[in-house]
């Protein structure tokens, strides 16, 4: 029996960076959480123990850092790709790169009206996250961006309903005609190109997430993610696909009967789990090949 060994990587995960901005008396803030994984030629590394080619994670770390002062730390997607090209071009020994951001927001605390020079709120729980992947392997470069958000909690109190549904014996769900759509949405789109205003496109694409979810009746928490997805693929032409995935937080009318209270829909408890967890893509035809660009370290084994 001969056993070989197959695909392999290695990577600094979870690498905090902080840059401040001290240009001017109104500094800036980019808090960012940093990730690496490279793939190449490791095979001794694995089957000799032999590290001659590899660059260690430490290493990794250091350039991070290095970099978010070197070449700043503006746009997520920027500093992604400067990090995997400097991974892809500067060692001999990787052939792929993947750098994975999250930024997490901050904002001025207002002091008499105004934004404060250098003090800041942690600003929610929403992420930002861009990731990419240079691959030097083939006879071509080829690079891939992809842009994210995840975290944002949603809710609307009117205007969804869930009716109509498939039916078997073990089913005891009743319709509802109005209810709570509420969501904790992770969203990540993939660009056809790296030539783009990263930070205008990110907010315009957040822009219409949040519209779409809000504006239209909802069937269904599916028909509102397709709904969501299509129209940032309508209004970017730069984004070839985007994937959504949203736990349905559920929201249950309370019974105040033994209270003697009526409900008309505003009093509910809200059920963390087990949720209904709905996921899409809306891909763009003709769109480019995804190659590794799906492709999380996390999920590898």
């Amino acid at each position: 029996m001969s056993i070989a060994l197959g695909d392999n990587q290695y990577g600094k995960a979870e690498t905090r960076v902080v840059r401040i901005y001290r240009d001017t008396e109104r500094h800036e803030i980019r808090d960012l959480n940093v990730s690496t994984a490279l793939r190449g030629d490791f095979a001794a590394a694995h089957l000799d123990g032999d590290q001659a080619q590899v660059l260690p994670t430490d290493t990794q770390k250091n350039t991070a850092f290095a970099y978010a002062k070197e070449h700043g730390a503006g746009a997520i997607e920027d500093y992604a790709l400067a990090l995997a090209r400097h991974f892809t071009d500067d060692i001999a020994s990787v052939t792929r790169a993947r750098v994975d951001v999250d930024e997490y927001r901050w904002e001025r605390i207002s002091v008499n009206g105004s934004g404060h020079p250098h003090a800041f709120v942690r600003s929610g729980q929403e992420i930002r996250s861009a990731a990419a992947v240079i691959d030097a392997g083939g006879p071509v470069k080829a690079q891939w961006v992809v842009s994210g958000i995840r975290d944002v909690v949603l809710l609307k109190s009117t205007g969804s309903q869930f009716t109509g549904f498939l039916r078997d014996r073990y089913t005891t769900l009743a319709e509802a005609s109005d209810r709570i759509l509420a969501t904790s949405l992770t969203a990540r789109w993939r660009y056809a190109t790296a030539d783009v205003a990263w930070d205008e496109a990110f907010a315009q694409v957040r822009s219409i997430l949040l519209e779409r979810f809000a504006v239209p009746h909802s069937r269904a928490l599916q028909q509102t993610l397709w709904d969501m997805g299509s129209a940032v693929l309508a209004a970017r032409d730069d984004i070839a696909e985007i994937r959504l995935s949203a736990p349905n937080k559920h929201h249950f009318l309370a019974d105040l009967s033994p209270y003697g209270l009526g409900n008309p829909g505003e009093v509910f408890h809200a059920d963390d789990r087990p949720y209904g967890l709905i996921q899409c893509a809306a891909v763009r035809d003709g769109a480019p090949d995804a190659g590794p660009a799906w492709e999380l370290p996390a999920s590898f084994a």
